[in-house]
């Protein structure tokens, strides 16, 4: 049966605890950390994608009661059903799919719940639309609505649109959280693939705010020379680069593929 309960129960049934441990450490769910509290069953993500693609039918509200789960496997579940669900759906099914996840952020809390939906949903929806939601959420007092805000230009900048990216990782710059430092980087360095000189611009007019952290993440695809020279604050004319791509990020990207997620 196609229910939450059936596909949360053969979840719990491919968990381990050793992998449950090694995964509570990995996303830090210790006192204080960012994922405090939160409860793994030991499941791998591939054997979670496998799973999913028995359950990609579910309704919203199945889909809903997966999501409100305390394990984090059933949450990454139900975003990996929604973005299968946006992808697949017509105009009206997309909306709906795009209103019921931004009602329910408190449950998307961790980088990766948020890595592998906002792109594919926020991102896609906001392509032909007003992005004054970014701005909003990008003041949010939740760490994760801010990173959904960073994380979803990447959609934006994969089809040429670098500005919206640009606006929103300069008004993020002096955020305290080491996980949005990540993520504008993570976002800039594709603004560079896309436009190198509008990176370079960027970073030279922002080189005393941008954090240490999303500057490293901003040009790794420069040689080792010209990271040595940007970190120590010394950029080339950016007014004679022209737009530059690799066909195998260009080939990722047509794929849905994406770099390295920074954690």
């Amino acid at each position: 049966m196609t229910t939450a309960a059936a596909l949360r129960r053969e979840l719990k049934q491919s968990g381990t605890p050793e992998r449950a441990a090694g995964a509570a450490r990995f996303f830090k769910t210790g006192p204080g950390e960012y994922g405090e509290g939160d409860v793994f069953l030991g499941v791998t993500v591939p054997e979670v994608r496998r799973i999913v693609r028995r359950y990609r039918a579910l309704s919203l509200a199945e889909v809903e009661r997966l999501l409100a789960s305390a394990e984090h496997e059933c949450r990454l579940a139900a975003l990996l059903i929604l973005v299968a669900q946006f992808e697949r759906g017509d105009e009206a099914a997309r909306r709906g799919i795009f209103d019921f996840y931004l009602l329910n952020t408190r449950y998307i809390n961790n980088w990766d719940l948020v890595d592998c939906s906002c792109r594919e949903i926020v991102g896609e929806h906001l392509k032909t639309r007003s992005k004054k939601l970014l701005t909003r959420l990008a003041k949010s007092a939740s760490l994760w609505e801010r990173r959904i805000a960073m994380v979803s230009t990447m959609a934006l900048v994969w089809q040429g649109e670098t500005d919206e990216a640009l606006r929103l990782a300069e008004a993020l710059l002096d955020d305290e959280r080491d996980l949005i430092h990540k993520a504008i980087g993570w976002v800039l360095r594709e603004v560079g693939d896309e436009d190198r000189a509008a990176l370079l611009r960027f970073l030279k007019q922002h080189y005393d705010r941008v954090p240490r952290t999303a500057l490293r993440y901003a040009i790794e695809h420069f040689s080792l020379a010209e990271r040595k020279r940007m970190l120590a604050g010394a950029f080339p004319p950016s007014v004679s680069l022209v737009r530059r791509q690799s066909p195998e990020l260009r080939s990722a990207r047509d794929g849905r593929g994406s770099p390295r997620a920074p954690r």
